[in-house]
This record gives C-alpha cells, structure tokens and sequence, in this order.
C-alpha cells in the first residue's frame, strides 16, 4: 500500500490519474452496505406490497445504472467498459436490516471500486426512497469495498479491521 495520493499533483492541483502506460487487465470489484429499517419497512418489502413497486427489483435497476454513471459522479473517476454488474439483497429478519452487494467486472486500465461502491450505495438509496413514506427514520450505514482483484495493486480483501469499526 502507498501513502502518495495519486489525485494530486506535484503542485497539489487535484488531477486525473494518467492510466495511460497501465497495462488492461481484468478486474472485479465488490462492495456491499446495510439499510437498518422499521418494521413495518422490512415487513413491506418482504412481502412486497410497497405502493411504489417491487422494492429490491427498483433497487437493484437503481444500483447497476449508478454504477454506469459513476464517472458522472465521482469528479476524477475514469469512464470504464463494465462488462458485468450484479446487485444482490439479504435480508436479516431479526435485525430488519437489508444488505447489499454490488460486484462490477472490468476488462481494463483501471479498477471497478468506486463502480461498486456507487452501485451499493444507490440500491441503498433507492429503499430508502421508495420506503420514505412509510417511515423516514431508516440508517444506511457500514458501506465498504469488500473485495477487489486485477490490477498493479492486486488482490485486497477486507478482513472487518479499520479505523471506521
């Protein structure tokens, strides 16, 4: 790992990183994130009875097409080829919490991280907005890249110690 921030240059300006000489690989990146929801939310989701549709399908339509705008969002991210993109739920029926997992792929010059971090964090979005009304109070906590591979840096996986637990 490297302490240098790659999005600045010797001035401090804020820059695109060149990939230009990086050689194309293929790369997977996987992310996931937790909405913690009342009751009532979890119970309407399960049965699939919110007003506004079929809550985990919209979510995850919202997450993939996140994850093809991210260079949209994210200032300095490059525009990448994804060649897959998969949005998945689990839902914990004690805790009324639902998890979701976004694993982008890529055949390229640079990593699929911020996609999948992107497409977690809009299918998490998109509960909360189709659930808002029937309970405002939902957390959307813990999103983090969990696993990533391809690429100069290699593999990393995210073994549950940071600065952040």
């Amino acid at each position: 790992m490297t302490d240098k921030l790659n999005h600045f240059d010797s001035d401090g300006n804020a820059v695109m990183v060149d990939i230009s000489e990086k050689n194309p690989t293929s790369r997977m990146a996987r992310a996931q994130g937790v909405i913690a929801v009342s009751r009532a939310v979890f119970d309407t989701i399960k049965a699939g009875t919110c007003k506004k549709g079929d809550v985990l399908s919209v979510a995850r339509i919202g997450g993939i097409m996140a994850v093809k705008r991210t260079a949209q969002i994210i200032p300095l991210c490059h525009t990448i080829l994804i060649t897959n993109c998969a949005v998945d739920f689990s839902c914990d029926d004690e805790k009324n919490e639902i998890t979701a997992v976004c694993t982008v792929k890529t055949e390229g010059r640079t990593g699929a991280e911020m996609e999948a971090l992107t497409g977690v964090s809009a299918s998490l979005l998109t509960i909360y907005d189709m659930c808002k009304a029937i309970d405002r109070s939902m957390v959307i906590k813990n999103i983090r890249l969990c696993e990533k591979s391809g690429g100069k840096s290699g593999h990393f996986l995210f073994e549950g110690k940071n600065n952040a637990d």
